[in-house]
């Protein structure tokens, strides 16, 4: 008897042994999984500046296997990169990631997709405000001194609208509080 009291005990410990590493790996977010977010601040490129906190909550509960994130759960993170559109050249591009969980009374370390925002080109509308300079210089022009008028009020009016072009900057990127996005896991991520 005493020697089968004695192999009970090493199977039950090897049992348990075999079905912790079982029971973490289902209470693990694996990489690619989506946490839908709902942006707390709000980033833009025209004021936000490197390494500036980001918040963001989960709008609904996260379930992969036995691991659980509730709605709540609020991700933390920073602006990684900042650039101010050009006035004539050079678009607006922003870019951030979340780097903390906070579930609860705990924090996680994780490691999400960074999210990147450029702005669009602005090429085709500077030319239609040189162009349209031009156009309306060319009218006074014509009106007020025929056609050699017209030809001095295309250059002045292109003039202008180049001028315009070179005191405007181009369009910011932003992500306003309140926006929702989809944010995905880099790292694999074990919850308690």
């Amino acid at each position: 008897m005493t020697r089968i009291s004695a192999v009970v005990p090493v199977v039950a410990v090897a049992a348990l042994a075999a079905a912790a590493p079982a029971s973490a790996a289902s209470r693990t977010l694996p990489v690619g999984t989506v946490l839908p977010v709902t942006f707390e601040t709000t980033v833009s490129s025209a004021t936000s500046r490197p390494e500036e906190k980001v918040l963001a909550k989960l709008r609904e509960t996260v379930r992969v296997g036995d691991a659980t994130l509730p709605a709540g759960s609020e991700l933390r993170g920073h602006v990684i990169s900042v650039q101010r559109p050009g006035k004539v050249k050079g678009r607006a591009a922003l870019s951030l990631a979340f780097t903390e969980l906070a579930v609860g009374n705990k924090t996680y370390a994780i490691a999400t997709r960074r999210i990147s925002l450029l702005a669009p080109p602005q090429h085709g509308k500077d030319a239609k405000v040189i162009g349209g300079g031009a156009g309306a210089g060319a009218i006074v022009g014509a009106i007020v001194d025929g056609k050699e008028g017209a030809a001095k009020g295309a250059l002045v009016g292109a003039g202008a609208g180049t001028g315009v072009v070179l005191a405007t900057r181009g369009r910011d990127v932003s992500i306003p509080a309140g926006s929702r996005w989809r944010v995905r896991l880099v790292r694999a991520l074990a919850v308690d």
